[in-house]
């Protein structure tokens, strides 16, 4: 699990640069014509260099001869092409982007029109406007092989026009990207939005929309506001009318899995045109944490339901995708739609997963999941033999 943020950040007395987005680099990876709007990495050992526009002192390194910000050793896996949110007044930093990272996730506010009970960002109401402002402007620092930004909240829409600068920012500066928007999806069920997505004419954008029971007064429960379900659907039906991608997420939980089925079956009747269905474990953040006994079921229960529900939707020709989840407590029959997808700056594995035959297909545990979830009789490391019977489907390992 990597930390992307630090507070009572600890500047040198001379650090004279204001708030704001910079991309940091190593001295030697950066021509001296390109230093000054760049921070330095000093790692211990490194030698300032003169021409920066600041420097970043991770663990115990040099400090630069200004504008520095010294940073603990948790940050040294920063390296060139990160970049940084720094706010000198209230002594934080933020990494939002990291150039090695397969994927960038970007909160874009944490305003919500939902109050999911399982929310692992829970909504604030204050103005947090100046979020999507910081984006807007870090995104020509974003290198051109960026893979994939995935625009979240809250709700990401809900920042109004700067949403659409910032699809259009991305379209302009990384045009080869993939982007991903977690969205709730009620924006879009005002068509002239959708067709004000659209228009923008991404050639690998993809709306990711949860849809958490077929039965609209569950998911309005779930999502804790009233008429939800219907302006989701219709939503999700504006988006693909405008040619937008749409996939659906439904998170695995005692209040999701008891029609599971008969969701999978509304999509696979009523939704067959919706690009991906991802099926995701729960993350013990926020309401999530608050709410977990209540919400909480162990996923080898549930197997039987997930199972009918991937073949129901998978049968209608639907990329059908699982998350978040342990390899080890699924049934053989659900390899095929197995995903290693906990990023890694949230993921843990146990110690009994370094002797696991399948560690490096598995994507682990969220690690607040780990105190909640896990004890030692919970997980059954796959030998060589269990694992090629497993991923045959022939036995399982829960």
């Amino acid at each position: 699990m990597l930390k992307l943020s630090q507070s009572n950040v600890d500047f040198q007395d001379s650090f004279a640069l204001p708030y704001g987005v910079y991309k940091v680099a190593r001295e030697a990876d950066t021509p001296i014509p390109l230093r000054e709007n760049a921070l330095a990495l000093l790692f211990p050992g490194d030698v300032p260099k003169p021409g920066f526009a600041g420097y970043v002192a991770v663990g115990k390194a040099s400090l630069g001869p200004y504008n520095t910000v010294i940073l603990p050793a948790d940050f040294s896996y920063l390296g060139s092409g990160d970049v940084l949110r720094i706010d000198p007044v209230a002594r934080k930093l933020r990494v939002i982007y990291r150039v090695q990272a397969p994927s960038n996730s970007l909160l874009l506010t944490e305003r919500c029109n939902h109050y999911c009970v399982m929310c692992s960002q829970p909504p604030k109401a204050a103005d947090d406007t100046q979020v999507a402002k910081d984006i807007l402007a870090a995104i020509p620092l974003f290198a051109k092989h960026t893979r994939e930004l995935i625009l979240s909240g809250g709700e990401p829409t809900l920042v109004g026009d700067l949403f659409f600068d910032i699809l259009k920012k991305i379209s302009g500066h990384l045009p080869a990207t993939a982007v991903h928007v977690l969205s709730n999806g009620r924006s879009s069920a005002d068509r002239d939005f959708a067709k004000r997505v659209g228009a923008l004419n991404l050639p690998d954008l993809m709306f990711g929309v949860p849809l958490y029971s077929d039965d609209p007064e569950r998911h309005n429960f779930v999502v804790q506001a009233e008429g939800a379900f219907d302006e989701t659907i219709n939503g999700i039906l504006n988006l693909k009318a405008s040619g937008v991608r749409v996939e659906i997420r439904v998170v695995l939980h005692r209040y999701t899995i008891p029609t599971l089925v008969s969701l999978a079956s509304y999509i696979a009747t009523n939704l067959t045109f919706v690009d991906h269905i991802a099926f995701m474990g729960l993350e013990a953040m926020g309401f999530a944490r608050s709410n977990w006994d209540d919400l909480w079921i162990d996923p080898r229960e549930y197997q039987n339901e997930l199972k009918e529900a991937c073949k129901l939707v998978s049968r209608k020709g639907i990329r059908t995708s699982i998350y978040n989840l342990p390899l080890c407590w699924l049934d053989p029959e659900l390899s095929p739609y197995y995903v290693s997808s906990i990023s890694d700056w949230k993921n843990e594995y146990l110690d009994k997963c370094s002797n696991c035959a399948a560690a490096s297909r598995c994507g682990g545990f969220f690690a607040s999941n780990v105190q909640k979830q896990v004890t030692d009789d919970s997980l059954i490391p796959f030998t060589l033999e269990s694992y090629s019977e497993w991923a045959r489907g022939k036995t399982s390992n829960c």
